[in-house]
């Protein structure tokens, strides 16, 4: 079992930057790989980055690849999300998750953080 929680959203104009971290705590948390969802009004939750447990290799969507970064802190039980040039369609809560394997579904992840709200402003 492992409790997510993430912080740092906020609201922002376009082009800007905001960092979001989730702080883990429970079973050992280096044996997750680690992802960041979003949720925008009225469509479903997607996949926007992932970092794996083993090596910390990276994967992203295309809609934010080369705009995010995800990175983790092993000994800080923590993720981050970096996400720069920020666009109105970003807008979104933005969700942590957990699982024993990598993968871009939702449904493959067992845990999730309660989300943190980021609005862009054009």
């Amino acid at each position: 079992q492992v409790q997510l929680v993430e912080s740092g959203g906020g609201l922002v104009q376009a082009g800007g930057s905001l960092r979001l971290s989730c702080a883990a705590s429970g079973r050992t948390f280096d044996i997750y790989a680690m992802a960041w969802f979003r949720q925008a009004p009225g469509k479903e939750r997607e996949f926007g980055a992932g970092i794996t447990r083993n090596d910390g290799s990276t994967y992203y969507a295309d809609s934010v690849k080369g705009r995010f970064t995800i990175s983790r802190d092993n000994a800080k039980n923590t993720v981050y999300l970096q996400m720069n040039s920020l666009k109105p369609e970003d807008t979104a809560v933005y969700y942590c998750a957990a699982s024993a394997l990598d993968g871009t579904r939702t449904a493959r992840y067992d845990y999730w953080g309660q989300g943190t709200l980021v609005t862009v402003s054009s």
